[in-house]
């Protein structure tokens, strides 16, 4: 079964292009997903890791749809291959004229990585322009920073907290709180060591 995946970063943007390559590329099932690819865990993700089972081919229109960073991309690439899954990125070179099947296996590999390599300098390259960006507006004085949408104390914030801690997944604690999941993973990196320690546990 061809299964596809399709990702934006934000919740504004379009997925249509990306769902009509993945119909035309035959894919009988699509999952769909609107957040960041810097986040490794995402809904829509581990539901299609779930979902696809041996023999199956996880089909994207770019390999950056998949993840960002290079180390998140192999993760990922693992567990489908651990599935014993396959996948097929729309925007890569096509290998069908090469007919052994051991070279065409490590063209393949090498074409990958260095794919990977590239979703990760443009995801650095960004992040050096916004970092400029911003310096830039400081200096200006028109910088004045994205303002918090929880504090410490915040009491969903704190529930949220709990709630994973007792070992509800992050999917479950964010239907239940109403929290975005990339917005209680960044909180939880942000106070990590406060909930740990139980400050969020009061």
């Amino acid at each position: 079964m061809r299964i596809g995946y399709a990702r934006v970063s934000t919740t504004d943007q379009n997925l249509e292009r990306q769902l009509v390559k993945l119909k035309a590329a035959g894919c009988e099932k699509i999952f769909e997903e609107k957040m960041s690819g810097a986040v490794l865990e995402r809904p829509a993700l581990r539901q299609m890791i779930d979902y696809i089972r041996e023999g199956d081919v996880v089909v994207v229109t770019e390999l950056d749809r998949l993840g960002r960073r290079s180390a998140d991309l192999t993760h990922i690439m693992d567990e489908i291959r651990g599935k014993k899954a396959g996948f097929e990125f729309l925007n890569l070179p096509s290998l069908a004229g090469v007919q052994d099947d051991n070279i065409r296996t490590l063209l393949n590999s090498i074409i990958i990585e260095l794919y990977k390599y590239m979703a990760q300098s443009e995801r650095e390259r960004i992040r050096e322009r916004q970092r400029q960006g911003i310096e830039l507006a400081k200096k200006a004085g028109k910088f004045k920073g994205r303002k918090a949408l929880f504090s410490e104390d915040s009491p969903r914030l704190a529930l949220a907290f709990e709630q994973y801690e007792r070992g509800k997944s992050a999917r479950e604690v964010c239907e239940l709180t109403g929290i975005k999941v990339s917005t209680f993973f960044r909180y939880l990196k942000r106070y990590g060591k406060e909930r740990k320690s139980g400050a969020f546990m009061s």
